[in-house]
């Protein structure tokens, strides 16, 4: 899987790179690919800092704060991976507009992918009781009064 992953990014990224060198020449891709790198960088700078305003602001409902933080993580590492198509994703994450475009989308993303892996259980299948087998009882609580002479005996009553 990770290396499907991989080799999907590698064409992706040779493909742009071959269509955009075809359109404006290499000079313009070499200065479109620096130019990318640069701005991407300083907005995953300026955007990493705002968002940990932001989480040390909210206190009370911190969900999308979290969801903005994890999406400006992500829009990060993509922008510090080499290629033109990783970059042009990871800005358009780290712009706030943008950003409130893909945070239902990555939930729904997650969402889908976290259901794949775990096993759920439906409580309220029918048929189930709901308790299952049980024993009614209660719980008496002993008091100790204190030690006799030998540290092993207790005293009960």
């Amino acid at each position: 899987m990770v290396m499907r992953t991989f080799l999907l990014y590698v064409v992706v990224e040779l493909a742009a790179l071959a269509a955009l060198t075809w359109a404006v020449g290499l000079g313009w891709t070499l200065l479109i690919l620096l130019g990318g790198s640069v701005i991407g960088v300083a907005l995953a700078g300026s955007q990493v800092k705002r968002q940990i305003l932001r989480l040390q602001r909210t206190r009370t409902d911190p969900q999308g704060a979290v969801a903005d933080g994890m999406l400006v993580a992500l829009g990060t590492i993509l922008v510090f991976i080499p290629g033109l198509v990783s970059t042009a994703l990871g800005a358009l994450m780290l712009v706030p507009p943008t950003r409130s475009v893909v945070r239902p989308v990555a939930g729904m993303l997650l969402t889908r992918g976290i259901a794949r892996r775990v096993a759920v259980v439906n409580l309220t299948a029918p048929g189930y009781s709901g308790r299952g087998a049980y024993i009614d009882g209660e719980v008496v609580e002993e008091q100790v009064q204190g030690p006799v002479h030998d540290a092993n005996i207790v005293r009960r009553n």
